[in-house]
């Protein structure tokens, strides 16, 4: 119910309003049926602009750290994403992406939408990054197709560490489902896992016409984040006169 209401009353209407989003391709999503929606992930505002223009209902897997967040702020935030009907995943561990794919099954076995960004983790820097192969996974697990969506504008609307968004107009833009029934049985084959992660994020690049890094998005971000500790550490600041 007050996933139908956040659509609906509260903030849907608000986010027509200040993104003023353009969608495109809209009929590729079917109607009914259990089915995945890949995107792109350029900021926090993704969450809540997909579900706002789908005419269907679509559940995220969001990260854990959403659902424990301390104090007042946290416990909102908590409320709010469980009561919009979203997910958490412990990112964190071996047994991390296993857990991931078994609550997508779950959610495709309703015959549901689920949404998925397969690189893992927002851009930091609007780039596309390689996927992860748990979307190829649940995709022939399930038996079910994956429509490619791209959010362009988000990132300018929205970048990472912004709270209050710009007023930015913003693009959705849904490719045609991809269908993988010829890699049947096949889930357990690492090289075919990597074959059709590859396919979806190549339509997704498709799509966005991003710039492609074919490394982890999580890898180049702690490597990045390294550098720099490595940096202050060499170079620290001058203290004040």
């Amino acid at each position: 119910m007050f996933y139908y209401l956040l659509k609906y009353v509260l903030l849907g209407p608000l986010l027509r309003v200040v993104f003023r989003p353009r969608i495109e391709g809209l009929e590729h999503v079917p109607p009914s049926g259990p089915a995945i929606v890949a995107g792109n992930h350029l900021s926090f505002s993704d969450h809540f602009l997909m579900p706002a223009v789908l005419k269907r209902r679509i559940t995220f897997l969001a990260k854990a750290e959403y659902f424990t967040g301390p104090g007042v702020k946290g416990r909102l935030t908590a409320f709010f994403f469980r009561s919009a009907g979203q997910i958490p995943v412990d990112r964190s561990g071996k047994e991390a992406g296993q857990a991931a794919i078994r609550e997508g099954l779950g959610v495709l076995s309703k015959g549901e939408l689920l949404g998925i960004y397969p690189e893992g983790t927002r851009s930091h820097d609007g780039r596309l990054y390689k996927g992860k192969v748990g979307v190829a996974v649940m995709a022939l697990r399930a038996g079910v197709p994956v429509i490619p969506c791209a959010m362009i504008g988000t990132f300018e609307a929205q970048p990472p560490g912004k709270v209050i968004p710009n007023i930015h107009p913003v693009v959705i833009r849904f490719g045609k489902p991809l269908e993988f029934s010829r890699y049947a049985g096949m889930e357990h084959e690492k090289a075919v896992l990597r074959a059709i992660t590859d396919e979806i994020m190549y339509a997704i690049l498709t799509l966005s016409e991003q710039e492609y890094v074919d490394e982890y998005a999580a890898v180049v971000k702690a490597e990045q984040a390294a550098a720099k500790g490595e940096k202050e550490r060499k170079f620290p600041r001058a203290p004040l006169s």
